[in-house]
């Protein structure tokens, strides 16, 4: 199998590098710092066809494989994490919802303003009581007529403030019924649809997190996507790919640790030689080398198998699984590598190190991933 980019890889790649030297790195450290969204810039890769990565052409989007979509989040993750995390969220969850669950008619209103990212859009599970639990949701819909209200918290939503759509899963069943919820499209400024409280988070900080507060917020039934009571079962579907999303956020994560502690390891001094010269130093660089290909080839596994229409439901899982608590790993051995200095701001593997934890947490958890792949192999 040839793993080598394509030409639309390589097109997407030079792009974001080029992208990037201009609009990225130069804030990095501002963003980070102060827990600057910065909307602007994803209005541009919007521009560049990065916010529709997915979606055809002729709703406005891009038109690329997952192929193309793993390097794009790969290569801004490289630059930025918390940019590789809003694009993939953008892209892969609200965006994805309703380019595989939505009519013909709700995707010609929505999507070709979620393409360009004239509209950024959120996606909406988890509440406070129901994470990995999260068909114990509190949210409510009822309907009333010819529309559903929706009342609820739910919270850690990326784009939670800044987002002009969200789609959003709430309960009109019972408590644990898989068929028991719904998926709603809601636009900003409708009556009842707040954002709350702004997380102060520990990584990923340029990447909005808050809660979503929902009061009585009258839905028109034609927001609704696919049929009633399917909205779990969807969003189980829209998580399978939605994983490959976050296992390619940590190959970048995991890359650009190791590439700033190589060419640290290359150039630092002690005891007369490069550091990269002792055994020590240079068996950490050999793992962390090998853990990020053996990284990167479940992720192509679960993206050939997404490609073809094949079950992925536990290749997806794999490839997030590893290759989440490989960035972990990796930016925690480049801390070591660069000793006292990667502790320090003023260098990238601390802000990786920071960045690399959400990756075994968000859409799913490890352990929530060992769950699902114990379940794909036992069955």
């Amino acid at each position: 199998m040839d793993f080598s980019y394509n030409e639309n890889q390589k097109m997407i790649n030079e792009m974001i590098e080029d992208f990037g030297k201009r609009e990225i790195l130069p804030n990095v450290k501002l963003w980070d710092d102060d827990q600057i969204f910065p909307v602007e810039v994803f209005k541009k890769l919007g521009n560049l066809g990065l916010m529709g990565v997915l979606v055809p052409e002729n709703y406005g989007g891009a038109g690329f494989s997952y192929l193309e979509y793993v390097t794009a989040i790969e290569s801004l993750s490289i630059l930025d994490p918390s940019i590789g995390l809003s694009m993939a969220a953008h892209n892969s969850l609200c965006t994805g919802h309703i380019l595989q669950f939505g009519n013909e008619e709700q995707k010609q209103k929505w999507l070709p303003k979620l393409s360009t990212a004239e509209w950024i859009g959120a996606w909406g599970l988890t509440e406070h009581n129901t994470g990995s639990d999260a068909a114990g949701m509190n949210t409510t819909a009822v309907k009333e007529g010819s529309e559903w209200v929706l009342n609820g918290t739910k919270n850690f939503i990326t784009h939670g403030i800044s987002a002009d759509i969200m789609v959003v899963i709430a309960r009109n069943g019972e408590k644990g019924d898989s068929r028991g919820m719904t998926a709603f499209v809601v636009e900003k400024g409708v009556e009842g649809f707040f954002s709350g409280k702004k997380e102060d988070k520990l990584g990923m900080r340029a990447s909005e997190t808050s809660e979503v507060i929902f009061q009585n917020c009258r839905i028109p039934e034609d927001n609704i996507l696919g049929e009633i009571g399917e909205g779990f079962v969807q969003s189980m579907k829209v998580l399978d790919g939605g994983r490959i999303s976050i296992a390619a956020l940590s190959l970048g994560i995991a890359k650009g640790a190791y590439s700033a502690a190589l060419k640290y390891s290359k150039e630092r001094e002690q005891f007369g030689k490069k550091i990269s010269q002792f055994q020590a130093i240079a068996f950490k660089l050999a793992d962390m080398h090998t853990e990020i290909e053996a990284s990167e080839l479940l992720i192509y596994q679960a993206v050939n198998k997404k490609i073809l229409g094949l079950p992925m439901t536990k290749e997806g899982s794999m490839a997030k699984y590893y290759s989440s608590e490989i960035a972990v790993k990796v930016a925690n051995d480049a801390v070591q590598i660069l000793g006292g200095y990667g502790y320090i701001k003023d260098f990238p593997v601390e802000r990786y190190y920071r960045d690399s934890k959400l990756c075994t947490i968000g859409e799913g958890t490890s352990e929530i991933q060992k769950l699902v792949i114990s379940k794909q192999i036992l069955s």
